[in-house]
């Protein structure tokens, strides 16, 4: 479990820095005014500027959940194969979701990377709760 969590640590950071070089890029460019960036609301901004800060900003929402319940199988089961797999394959979900984001960005295909490790995500959770409290 930890080596899945230090995977989808290693992601946020490659796209924390992906959003950080498009913005200094931009900015050293004159594409952009740096006072954009005290209140990131302007309507002229760089696709790429937008793309990689929602895709930075999505490390922040579902897999939230996934660290939360990944720390808690750490501490309650953590020899649990369903929970292994589900993890492993959520972090696959959201390389393949940052992937699709940030490349060609075909929204039905990042949905379905999205709703896998959503559904992953569950499953751990309900697998949880039933083995340690039902």
């Amino acid at each position: 479990m930890i080596i899945a969590m230090s995977a989808m640590v290693f992601l946020t950071a490659i796209i924390g820095l992906m959003t950080l070089m498009a913005r200094i890029r931009h900015t050293r460019d004159g594409k952009i005014n740096p006072d954009y960036f005290k209140l990131m609301n302007d309507h002229e901004v760089p696709e790429d500027i937008v793309v990689t800060t929602r895709a930075f900003n999505n490390q922040f929402e579902l897999p939230v959940l996934f660290y939360v319940v990944t720390t808690l199988y750490l501490f309650l089961m953590p020899f649990d194969t369903l929970g292994f797999v589900l993890a492993w394959l959520f972090v696959f979900s959201r390389y393949v979701h940052a992937y699709i984001h940030l490349s060609y960005n075909h929204i039905i295909h990042r949905l379905i990377a999205f709703l896998l490790g959503f559904i992953c995500v569950i499953i751990m959770w309900i697998n949880l709760l039933i083995n340690n409290f039902f």
